[in-house]
């Protein structure tokens, strides 16, 4: 197993490709005041320009419900795959960005 390093948020760096990254997205989402591109990326490190694609897979591999309105994610359903307690639980290490 592969020792995964933290960012200065806490939030874990997964390699590209890994399931993890579309976690740490959700979980930014549901615990940022004002989820944008903007403040997913910087909670989470990941690329600004990645997270569409990471909510798009979201909803379409995990099915939540994820919507955009103007610049801002809403969660609107965590689906039927996902324990949202869970994720929050395993991702609480989170700090806000600064």
């Amino acid at each position: 197993m592969s020792t995964v390093t933290l960012n200065e948020h806490g939030v874990p760096q997964y390699p590209k490709g890994h399931t993890g990254r579309l976690l740490v997205t959700l979980a930014a989402i549901d615990k940022l005041d004002s989820p944008t591109s903007s403040s997913v990326a910087t909670q989470t490190g990941l690329s600004k320009g990645n997270i569409d694609t990471y909510v798009k897979a979201l909803n379409g591999q995990m099915r939540t419900i994820i919507v955009k309105n103007g610049p801002e994610y809403t969660i609107e359903s965590w689906g039927d795959l996902l324990n949202p307690e869970a994720v929050r639980r395993y991702f609480s290490g989170f700090n806000e960005p600064r």
